[in-house]
């Protein structure tokens, strides 16, 4: 082959190679698919979580109110008792003598009574005819009006005689469960003092005991000044506790008092709630953690979880505007509800809140939106069209590369 030829078939050869490894011109890519969800403003419940303490409805202490040695014990411990049933003896024989003795003075008084009665007679009937003196009339009436007292007095420590000894018989005040006793038979009770001898607690139904921060409780009161919130009053607002395996309790609660007055110990305000416990399975004393309802919010947002962010700024959420960019939207959160934040501030009525393939998109570009089902994950169609899509991406390189490599390897030859 001639020099000129030669020359010439290397040329095309390089031009060849330079054609293979030329990278085809880059494609603006189209703007990413979000799935959006319309937010709308509702009435939601205004709800916290909280912690409690559990009391008894009524508690009442079981007292000796008479002096004297404890016989015996009639209830069992730990039992339900009923109102005015028995449960302590106390040895009634002192008691017993000390009402015979007053039953004993009351017969004297109405004896002395019914002679100066007779006397005072005679001396009202004889009076007239001036066969007594006005001085002995007014003696004899005295002497009756002094015998009549004594008469009451003497029926008045009947009474209490007889009072002391039906306390001898120590009843249940309320009914409830007894708990243990604190003295045991033998001991002596009521001397210079009332001996507690046991406790009655009413188990249903149960107070539960919180509180919430005056911080808190004015922020609320403001925010019902403005209309964003209705409180619900005593006997209306709600609360729903939850058992220690996660569970909510059958029976709901209501609240029925809040304190007026602050606690300077703690800065918080008493507040309790009267809850249903037909079973005892709740105990007093114990703590537990419930879901109160405190009233309405009004013009609230529900958000998916996912489609909530934070930075150092605070809660955002992304929005595809009206001229279909990506815009970033500061919101204020207050708790969540069933899998959604509630947002309280920052939405408007009609904002299409990106909530699948938020990482897609960015601030000021521009995003297509589609509608957003619970379920649907906006990554799950795009993995698939990246997955199939990367395979021809790299089919081509290859095919140029196989392309190229003969036609250097003929130039080569040649």
């Amino acid at each position: 082959m001639t020099a000129p030829l030669r020359t010439l078939a290397l040329t095309c050869a390089v031009a060849v190679a330079l054609a293979a490894c030329k990278k085809p011109e880059q494609q603006t890519p189209p703007p990413p698919e979000v799935g959006v969800i319309d937010a709308k403003p509702q009435t939601l419940p205004l709800q916290r979580e909280l912690v409690g303490r559990l009391s008894p409805y009524r508690s009442a202490d079981v007292r000796a109110r008479v002096p004297g040695v404890l016989l015996k014990r009639v209830y069992q411990e730990g039992s339900q008792v009923k109102q005015g049933q028995t449960l302590f003896l106390i040895d009634p024989a002192p008691l017993r003598a000390e009402l015979n003795a007053s039953e004993a003075q009351l017969a004297s008084a109405r004896a002395t009574y019914a002679n100066a009665k007779v006397a005072a007679d005679r001396a009202r009937s004889l009076a007239p005819q001036q066969y007594v003196s006005k001085s002995d009339l007014d003696a004899a009436q005295a002497t009756e009006r002094t015998a009549l007292a004594a008469v009451k007095q003497a029926e008045a420590a009947v009474s209490s005689s007889r009072i002391s000894l039906g306390y001898a018989e120590v009843t249940a005040p309320i009914s409830g469960v007894a708990n243990k006793q604190q003295v045991t038979e033998g001991a002596l009770v009521g001397q210079g003092d009332v001996t507690l001898l046991t406790t009655v607690d009413q188990l249903d139904p149960l107070y539960v005991n919180f509180s919430l921060s005056v911080d808190e409780l004015s922020l609320l009161r403001a925010q019902q000044a403005k209309g964003a919130l209705a409180l619900s009053g005593d006997g209306k607002a709600t609360v729903a506790v939850k058992l220690s395996d996660g569970t909510t309790y059958s029976e709901q609660g209501t609240l029925d008092f809040s304190s007026t007055t602050v606690d300077p110990t703690t800065g918080a305000v008493s507040l309790r709630a009267v809850l249903p416990n037909p079973q005892q399975i709740l105990l007093p004393g114990a703590f537990v953690s419930f879901q109160a309802n405190l009233g309405d919010r009004n013009n609230a947002y529900l958000v998916p979880q996912q489609a909530l962010q934070r930075d150092t700024m605070g809660g955002f959420v992304m929005v595809v505007g009206a001229d279909g960019k990506v815009v970033r939207k500061n919101v204020k959160t207050d708790g969540a509800q069933g899998g959604n934040w509630l947002v309280s501030d920052g939405l408007a009525a009609g904002d299409k809140v990106i909530v699948a393939g938020v990482q897609k998109v960015k601030e000021g570009a521009p995003a297509t939106a589609k509608p957003w089902t619970p379920g649907q994950d906006a990554n799950a169609s795009a993995k698939p069209a990246a997955a199939g899509a990367a395979p021809a991406a790299d089919k081509a390189p290859a095919e140029a590369a196989d392309q190229a490599e003969p036609a250097a390897t003929e130039s080569n030859k040649q």
